[in-house]
């Protein structure tokens, strides 16, 4: 399946987009996802692990499935003040 990924912030600026499609088995989980968003746009690879992952404007842990027709974002932490 393919999904629609929004992204935010650092993770825009480092692919240059603010959405990417990423190609994914059926039944994956946000964890299968960050290893595929990593190997299909490795500039993202230095932030992957700190990426906030979102389905359909729910934040979700490595574990969750992701749906066929999910919307999909991913943001960096925010620091400052």
């Amino acid at each position: 399946m393919q999904i629609t990924v929004k992204l935010f912030a650092r993770a825009s600026q480092l692919t240059g987009r603010s959405e990417v499609v990423v190609e994914l088995p059926e039944k994956t989980n946000v964890g299968e996802f960050r290893a595929a968003l990593a190997t299909q746009y490795p500039e993202l690879q230095p932030i992957i692990d700190s990426l906030f992952v979102a389905i359909n404007a729910e934040y979700a842990n490595d574990d969750q499935l992701i749906p066929e027709s999910a919307e999909v974002a991913c943001f960096p932490p925010v620091s400052g003040g």
